[in-house]
């Protein structure tokens, strides 16, 4: 049981790939960290991981069962199960909805009723900021809101994707201990993705070089 990259090459550009026969494993409950520098492929990484965009070679693997297809088309059995939370809150939500409508989006997808004054709660966002619209509250509030978006969906599997690169110190602390939290309590696996070396040695479980997990 897991979330597996398996021989993962992919790129830009097909004579150039930025990565080559990249293998990782995100287990239940365990937060494992990825570093490395800019522009070595962690964010391609990432969206191959959430079913976003497809490698060009290997495959993903959710609980052993092999991800054919991304977004949409990925069978509905496994549509869901992993998770992304987004650099940018900015750019990764509508200006026009209100933090309200953001964190309830999962539930409006797939047809059922999300609790988003809990889960508003659980992020550390009062009642009173659900209304605001993005250009309202802070980029931390508005990360918080996304976070929540993302648990909303009741993933296995959360991929944070520079998550609190444009945070500051405490609101970065916050999210993770809410991350962690979530692992510790419900069993999902996280992939923390940082140029943060620090960061990730204080809360993962393992942290990998990039350069490291190339066959």
């Amino acid at each position: 049981m897991s979330l597996q990259a398996l021989g993962i090459t992919s790129g830009y550009h097909r004579n150039r790939p930025v990565l080559e026969n990249v293998s990782l494993e995100i287990p239940p409950g365990r937060l494992i960290g990825l570093t490395g520098p800019s522009g070595t492929g962690k964010s391609t990484l990432a969206r191959i991981l959430a079913s976003l965009d497809a490698p060009w070679s290997g495959e993903v693997r959710i609980d052993g069962s092999p991800v054919v297809g991304t977004k949409f088309s990925v069978p509905a059995a496994l549509r869901g199960t992993v998770s992304m939370l987004f650099q940018s809150p900015r750019a990764s939500t509508d200006p026009r909805q209100t933090l309200a409508s953001i964190i309830g989006q999962p539930g409006d997808i797939a047809g059922r009723t999300i609790d988003v004054v809990a889960l508003a709660a659980e992020v550390g966002l009062t009642p009173d900021l659900l209304s605001r619209r993005p250009h309202q509250v802070s980029d931390g509030q508005l990360q918080r809101a996304c976070l929540a978006r993302s648990l909303a969906q009741q993933p296995k599997y959360l991929i944070c994707d520079e998550a609190t690169a444009m945070l500051d110190a405490a609101t970065t602390a916050a999210l993770i201990r809410l991350i962690e939290s979530r692992a510790t309590e419900t069993g999902v696996g996280v992939l923390l993705i940082s140029h943060d070396r620090e960061l990730l040695g204080a809360c993962c479980d393992v942290v990998h070089d990039l350069d490291g997990i190339r066959a």
